[in-house]
C-alpha cells in the first residue's frame, strides 16, 4: 500500500498520529490539553480509495464534544472525501481537519474562564511532575519517619509533610 508508506514517512515522529492497524489511523487535531482538540479516526475499506474511507469520532478522547459538533465535522470531512474519491486522501483529510480546526470547533462551548485559570495548576494526568507528588504521599510510616529524620537536622520539613492531615 503506497499510501500507508507515505503516511508513515510523513507523520514519523508526529505524536498526534497513531497507526491503529495498517488500514486504520487516528490523528489528534490540536495540542493535548487544548479544550478544542479532537481526534479523528480514518479506516480504509477494501475498496478504498475508490470508495470513501470510514471516518469516526467515537474515540473516548472526543467525549466532551457535543454529538452535533462531531456530526458537523464528519459532514465537512465527507465533502472533502467526495472531492477526493479515487485518490489517496487520508493525509488530505488530516491536513484539512488541522487547517479548519477553529471553524470545526467554533460552536463547541469552552468555558474559557476555567480553562485559563486551571491550565497552570492542573494539567493532564500523564504529566510526570504530578506523579512524583503522588509517590511522596504514598510513603509508609517508616519511610516518612526516615525522611523526617533526614530533614530535621537541616530544620526543613519534607514537602507534603502535612498532606495526610489535609486528606483526612
Amino acid at each position: 500500500q503506497m499510501e500507508l508508506e507515505a503516511l508513515r514517512s510523513i507523520y514519523e515522529g508526529d505524536l498526534c498520529f497513531r497507526e491503529l492497524s495498517p488500514v486504520s489511523f487516528q490523528y489528534r487535531i490540536g495540542e493535548s490539553g487544548d479544550p478544542k482538540a479532537f481526534l479523528i479516526e480514518v479506516s480504509w475499506p477494501e475498496t478504498y480509495p475508490q470508495t470513501a474511507p470510514v471516518i469516526s469520532m467515537d474515540a473516548f478522547f472526543n467525549n466532551t464534544i457535543s454529538s452535533a459538533i462531531k456530526q458537523s465535522i464528519l459532514d465537512k470531512l465527507m465533502v472533502e472525501v467526495e472531492a477526493n474519491l479515487g485518490t489517496a486522501m487520508t493525509y488530505t483529510l488530516f491536513e484539512y481537519a488541522k487547517d479548519n480546526k477553529e471553524v470545526f470547533m467554533e460552536n463547541q462551548p469552552v468555558n474559557t474562564v476555567t480553562s485559563v485559570s486551571n491550565n497552570i495548576s492542573i494539567g493532564t494526568p500523564d504529566v510526570p511532575p504530578s506523579k512524583k507528588k503522588e509517590k511522596k504521599e504514598q510513603l509508609s510510616k517508616t519511610q516518612k519517619r526516615k525522611l523526617a529524620d533526614k530533614t530535621d537536622n537541616k530544620g526543613e520539613l519534607p514537602r507534603g509533610w502535612n498532606c495526610p492531615d489535609v486528606i483526612k
